[in-house]
């Protein structure tokens, strides 16, 4: 995450690549949902993926470590529930680690618990998926609230949020600022959120709507996104008025099918060397190789450096299923070549000849 040079506050801080969380998560009551969502309609079957995932994160050149990430693949342990399910999320930080370190150590807390993250069903229907797109927009609302408290987060300080969420078959992606889900449906790449940068029309239009404006492609002359968690520097004076800056998530929902390999959440570190195909491939390449997502995530972190991405490098590759694809043989051509009656003729009668 980039903020312009008159913004970022020097810290001597050193944080170290953060390892992967395990939180305990209790079990939850249910709650009331009224918000829309983005789905992406698929046909129903009878599979049900079967979650394994790997991270990588790297410093790079910078002074700090602002990414953060968690990783929870036995979701369906800690809800004490018989449907599979998992967890991801990648914080993306600016202005210092405070904000997406708060992220980490407090998200799972605030979306299964504090934001009434509704009870397992036995059977998902829409009226749950709905309660859980709630949960994710109350666990941002509350993080962000928290972050106003500068005792907690210093006002020049915030974090983009995406997370992940599968649940059986349902995968739930909410997004809020520029780190990218991108999933991998037989080896073709599909973007599952949306870059909130002033690149991105419908934010565009939003900002320029509540009075905002872009120079040089930073929302009002200070910050890279256009949605983040904390920034209160930035949103405070906008208090009894509409802020441009937004924590509110966008969210997709998308039924998995086998057809379905992988998904990769990463931050912008890599998406500014990489397109969402050529990170797809790349990883794809990796499991057909070794099978391993913990290494696919590592050699994607390294294409980007290859690449000269000078940000903080952060990639989770969460996989659909315990075995990796086998690699599709190609079909040897076959051709066909016909003769004319006339031509046949000839050659008999050179052959006749002989």
């Amino acid at each position: 995450m980039i903020l312009s040079q008159t913004m970022v506050a020097e810290s001597d801080i050193k944080v170290r690549v953060s390892d992967s969380v395990r939180a305990e998560i209790p079990q939850f009551g249910s709650g009331m949902s009224f918000a829309t969502t983005t789905t992406i309609e698929e046909p129903t079957c009878e599979f049900f993926p079967a979650i394994r995932s790997g991270s990588f994160a790297d410093i790079r050149g910078r002074d700090t470590m602002e990414d953060e990430h968690i990783c929870i693949d036995d979701l369906s342990t800690h809800l004490r529930s018989s449907v599979p399910s998992a967890f991801y999320g990648v914080f993306d930080g600016h202005g210092g680690p405070e904000a997406s370190l708060y992220m980490k150590d407090n998200l799972t807390r605030l979306f299964f618990q504090d934001a009434v993250f509704p009870e397992m069903p036995s059977i998902v229907d829409n009226f749950f998926l709905q309660e859980v797109e709630n949960s994710h927009r109350k666990a941002f609302a509350l993080a962000d609230l928290a972050m106003a408290d500068e005792s907690i987060v210093r006002a020049s300080c915030g974090t983009t949020a995406l997370t992940a969420l599968i649940i059986g078959r349902h995968l739930l992606v909410a997004n809020a600022g520029d780190c990218r889900a991108v999933l991998c449906r037989r080896g073709v790449a599909i973007d599952m959120s949306f870059d909130h940068r002033s690149t991105y029309e419908p934010e565009r239009r939003r900002i320029e709507d509540l009075g905002g404006y872009f120079e040089d492609g930073y929302l009002n002359g200070v910050l890279a996104v256009t949605r983040a968690i904390g920034d209160w520097e930035l949103k405070t004076p906008f208090t009894g008025s509409s802020s441009p800056l937004i924590s509110d998530p966008e969210i997709q929902q998308l039924i998995l099918t086998e057809d379905d390999e992988f998904l990769i959440l990463a931050c912008d570190g890599i998406w500014d060397v990489l397109s969402s195909q050529n990170a797809v491939s790349n990883v794809r390449q990796g499991l057909r190789r070794h099978g391993d997502p913990r290494q696919c995530a590592m050699e994607l972190g390294k294409e980007a450096a290859r690449l000269n991405s000078s940000d903080n490098l952060t990639v989770v590759v969460i996989c659909f299923s315990s075995v990796p694809s086998s690699p599709q043989q190609p079909q040897r051509r076959r051709c066909r070549f016909s003769v004319s009656d006339e031509a046949r003729a000839r050659l008999q009668a050179m052959l006749g000849g002989d």
